[in-house]
């Protein structure tokens, strides 16, 4: 089933999450212990994300330093799989443009298909840390080019404009989108516009960027409709956890912090207290959204696991 099908299937708002893949070196049981600990509230889907490799200047036995390319989470293919098989939820691996050729994501839809995984997220992904040497002639510079890449390839057609037998099972897919308008967009009406171009040309849900004040939310959602975007918007929730993200998530995601939450976490002494802030947040906001009808709730679940869990017993 796909992500609509699967959020659409019952009245109850649908709960989902996102997981990282373990850093090199690491086994997938840290992945299996965070799905444990959700696994009983029903997931309908499980995000994984997906990261590109970075050049490093590593020390040398001999004291020089090299540059080298690492990948420090790899496997994000396999784990989706993984998860499919392990728990029976379906699992959708982010597809990102950055640091990845036309080539490489071709492998990737390949390898995904034989795997039986059918469902993605499309990002750009992030660009602050890439080297010159991948930034490839030949890749997707926006999410829409990588739409249009996956798009051509449920057709039969490859990278390099030959065909093929097309999948049986095409892919179905969601895109992101930002209430609070995304770092590059001039205006919030240039950034719905292309959301309903995203939206037009196949996408078929849209998953939020983290927010902690739901009037933006529903002020976003109110405006995508009279655009003419009719495609489910699931409110993404990340859980506060540590007293840092008070000024780090409005700096890097640009996230804003209502004013009543700021005031509780400035009284904070230790992280956790901010944790314990953000679970009553959690708890309020994801009340809210349900009573406003969201077909979905969708939660960041990095560093918060044991809050997501503790919101979700109240919501669920």
């Amino acid at each position: 089933m796909t992500v609509t099908e699967l959020i659409n299937k019952n009245d109850k708002t649908a709960f989902s999450f996102e997981i990282l893949p373990p850093l090199k070196g690491n086994n997938i049981e840290k992945v299996y212990n965070i799905i444990d600990k959700l696994i009983e509230f029903d997931p309908q889907y499980i995000n994984i994300t997906t990261h590109h490799s970075e050049y490093l200047d590593q020390a040398m036995p001999d004291g020089s330093v090299k540059r080298v390319n690492i990948r420090k989470r790899p496997g994000s293919v396999a784990i989706a799989a993984s998860i499919q098989h392990k728990y029976n939820v379906t699992a959708v691996p982010h597809m990102i443009c950055k640091g990845f050729s036309q080539e490489e994501t071709e492998y990737a839809l390949i390898d995904l298909n034989f795997l039986h995984v059918h469902n993605l997220l499309l990002l750009r992904g992030d660009t602050k840390r890439l080297a010159p040497e991948q930034i490839y002639p030949n890749r997707n510079e926006y999410a829409t080019d990588l739409q249009i890449q996956v798009n051509r390839f449920n057709e039969g057609i490859a990278a390099d404009g030959t065909t093929f037998e097309k999948n049986a099972t095409p892919f179905a897919y969601g895109m992101a989108c930002y209430p609070e308008i995304h770092e590059d967009a001039p205006s919030m009406e240039a950034d719905i516009h292309y959301m309903k171009q995203k939206a037009d040309n196949g996408a078929e849900y849209f998953v939020t960027q983290m927010f902690f004040d739901n009037e933006k939310y529903f002020s976003f959602v109110d405006k995508c409709r009279k655009a003419g975007i009719t495609q489910p918007i699931i409110p993404g929730v990340k859980p506060i956890v540590l007293m840092s993200q008070l000024e780090v998530l409005p700096r890097i995601f640009r996230s804003s912090i209502p004013e009543e939450l700021a005031i509780e976490l400035h009284k904070c002494k230790t992280d956790d207290e901010s944790k314990e802030v953000g679970v009553e947040w959690g708890i309020k906001q994801c009340k809210e959204l349900i009573a406003h009808g969201v077909p979905s709730l969708h939660f960041y679940s990095l560093l918060a696991t044991e809050s997501v869990r503790r919101i979700a017993k109240e919501i669920y």
